[in-house]
């Protein structure tokens, strides 16, 4: 145990030479969580811990770029307002010396559990060249973990029509007198699919079955899966990879969505309807979700997405987290929308009502970089009409948010948006009378929610300093019913 807290340690000491310069840096955001310094990937170990939400991620602590696991960690009272603590996991033993994937966090007697997957690169076939299994980690303050000594507590995939390579994202849940985990995995032939596992002590694990399996365009391995009761249904959220793009849907490299069903906890088979995308933008990857002390279902995924683009590398740091959202369901779909907490970073509100726009519109101190937007806008005679966000006419930027009334779609541009991947990516939505819009600009983020949830856009954009203008559009006549713009206080330190 030894070996891991001086891993640990070497880990936090580099961390602790390079956070002042990334801090001040002009793309650091102010309200989401990122990582001190160098890389950070999935949310892992989202829970509820005495009196406190925990937040742990996929950290490379040694380079802005992917590189060996080890897990980030902070903390809340409040789901907003977040405090870096000490390196959680570091790769230490010979089951996860190459890598702590991801996993997930459960109380038990008091004490905090991580479970997760532990790495190890094998010489050999690309792709096959890896051992995973589950492993997990103990803390009775929430902050020091100790990897127990039953591990790997899962050493081997199970018999089957199973990939012995491919085995990780424990998520772990109880209910009734057990204790549950689902996991990632696929077929020998490449088809997604999750595994369902039952234990009495968190130690002992016993498969169940293979839980669901994807069936046509439904990806070659369902990473960081998640299951869930809500409203009296199951939901299993998950991550395909290898979904190919239909339509407007799938563009991005891999996705995340969900789909709603019935668990027979006996036979562990989850019968389940469509699947549905969670973000419609371009930088959404790996949600995981926990049930809060107000019996509230909050989801928290990855602000970026794999082999994009990243321009903070260079300024030694990349990643991010969405703010947290809260889950609810509504005809057999989910929406979400932003926690209520972030309203207490609100600061000077400017409120407008009742503005006609015909063409192109700002409004005086309707502006930013750092700020929180909700907008109910009548669409009347418009057939095309939206906003520009992040505007410098100068230099031509703008990220802009387009409605399609005719077509019933939405679409998010940021081929102008600055450094950084271009690209457009669109969904359909509701376009009746009155279009309601709360929009979320962080330094370099934009966080779209539309009609109270029914559909959220997501994109990390990278503007100049001077890029904060904001504008609406439309063709022909259109009312900004309401406006209410508030600049938010920075809330992690």
């Amino acid at each position: 145990m030894h070996n891991h807290q001086e891993q640990i340690e070497k880990a936090n000491n580099e961390i602790a030479k390079l956070k002042e310069r990334v801090m001040n840096h002009e793309w650091n955001l102010h309200y989401h969580v990122m990582p001190q310094a160098n890389w950070m990937n999935d949310p892992n170990g989202f829970s509820f811990f005495k009196g406190e939400y925990h937040l742990f991620y996929q950290h490379h602590p040694y380079d802005p770029k992917w590189g060996p696991m080890h897990w980030g960690h902070v903390k809340s009272k409040d789901l907003i307002n977040w405090e870096h603590l000490p390196i959680a996991l570091a790769p230490s033993e010979d089951y996860d010396k190459d890598g702590c994937f991801s996993g997930s966090a459960i109380e038990k007697d008091g004490k905090l559990y991580l479970m997760y997957t532990g790495n190890v690169w094998i010489e050999g076939k690309l792709d096959e060249d890896l051992k995973q299994v589950q492993a997990l980690a103990v803390s009775e303050d929430g902050i020091h973990f100790e990897k127990i000594k039953e591990n790997p507590v899962i050493a081997e995939p199970p018999e089957g029509d199973i990939n012995t390579f491919h085995f990780r994202d424990p998520k772990v849940w109880k209910h009734e007198n057990t204790y549950y985990v689902v996991l990632g995995s696929k077929t020998k032939n490449n088809t997604g699919q999750a595994l369902l596992y039952r234990s009495r002590d968190l130690i002992n694990w016993e498969f169940v079955s293979v839980m669901a399996k994807g069936d046509g365009n439904f990806g070659f391995m369902w990473e960081c899966p998640d299951l869930f009761e809500l409203s009296g249904s199951e939901v299993l959220v998950l991550s395909p990879q290898g979904v190919k793009p239909e339509g407007n849907d799938y563009h991005n490299l891999h996705q995340a969505g969900y789909v709603i069903g019935q668990l027979d906890y006996q036979t562990g088979q989850l019968q389940y309807g469509p699947y549905y995308t969670l973000d419609h933008g371009f930088d959404f990857y790996a949600p995981q979700t926990m049930l809060d002390d107000k019996g509230r279902r909050i989801l928290i995924a990855w602000m970026d997405m794999w082999e994009s683009d990243m321009p903070t590398q260079e300024f030694g740091y990349s990643g991010a987290m969405t703010i947290p959202r809260l889950v609810t369901m509504k005809e057999d779909r989910l929406y979400t929308l932003p926690v209520p907490e972030i309203e207490a970073l609100r600061l000077k509100e400017v409120y407008y009502d009742n503005v006609m726009v015909d063409g192109g519109k700002s409004l005086d101190d309707v502006q930013g970089d750092c700020l929180e937007l909700k907008v109910k806008m009548e669409v009347q005679n418009a057939t095309m009409f939206g906003l520009k966000l992040r505007v410098d006419e100068l230099t031509d930027q703008e990220t802009v948010l387009h409605f399609d009334k005719q077509e019933g779609i939405v679409s998010l541009n940021r081929d102008k948006s600055g450094k950084g991947p271009g690209g457009v990516r669109k969904t359909e939505v509701t376009i009746e009378d009155i279009v309601s819009l709360h929009i979320f600009i962080d330094k370099s983020s934009v966080e779209v929610f539309i009609n109270e949830g029914e559909k959220v856009l997501t994109a990390r954009i990278f503007p100049t300093k001077e890029a904060k203008g904001i504008s609406f559009f439309a063709d022909h006549q259109m009312k900004i019913e309401s406006l209410h713009k508030w600049n938010l206080n920075r809330s992690i330190s």
